[in-house]
């Protein structure tokens, strides 16, 4: 059953961040992220970690992605321009499809390399459990021994976040 369910989230995570790059719409391109930050949080339980998949879900899936239906919404952006003028010349004339492919082509690559020189360790069996690591251990450890590493974290946030205030604000005439 985990093999099934892993394949179906696996192929979701797939076709969907496929289909974000493909779609001109910027909104369909925030939705079907959402669906592939859906599908990774379905791997992560596979993995027993609920944690973790709980985590995708609410910073990345949700405030992430409004935030990013936020920024679409706010530009209105309908679907892309195509590329002209100075950043046509940048690529080289080659346009951006061909560049992607280029990348994508070098992403595959460097894939089959690293799938072909891993190393798997046994899967546990039977009676066997995988260390589990329970949410009040994870809030432990990083309200006692990463308390600084956290709060000055979310300074820096604070900051990047007035700075863009700053820096995104009209002046007045």
């Amino acid at each position: 059953m985990h093999a099934l369910l892993f394949w179906i989230f696996a192929a979701v995570a797939i076709v969907a961040s496929l289909l974000v790059v493909g779609q001109r719409n910027p909104m369909h391109s925030v939705l079907l992220l959402i669906g592939s930050f859906g599908a990774l949080s379905g791997l992560y339980v596979l993995l027993g970690a609920p944690f973790v998949a709980a985590i995708q879900i609410i910073i990345y899936a949700g405030a992430i992605m409004v935030l990013f239906l936020f920024v679409v919404m706010l530009l209105n952006a309908a679907s892309e321009d195509p590329v002209t003028g100075y950043h046509a010349r940048l690529i080289g004339g080659a346009g951006p499809r061909r560049l992607g492919a280029v990348l994508s082509l070098g992403l595959a690559i460097e894939l089959f390399w690293a799938l072909r020189n891993l190393q798997t360790a046994p899967l546990a069996s039977g009676d066997q459990q995988p260390p589990a690591t329970a949410v009040y251990d994870i809030g432990l450890r990083l309200f006692q021994n990463y308390a600084f590493a956290f709060e000055a974290t979310s300074v820096l946030i604070l900051v990047a976040m007035v700075g863009a205030i700053i820096l995104a604000r009209r002046e007045r005439a």
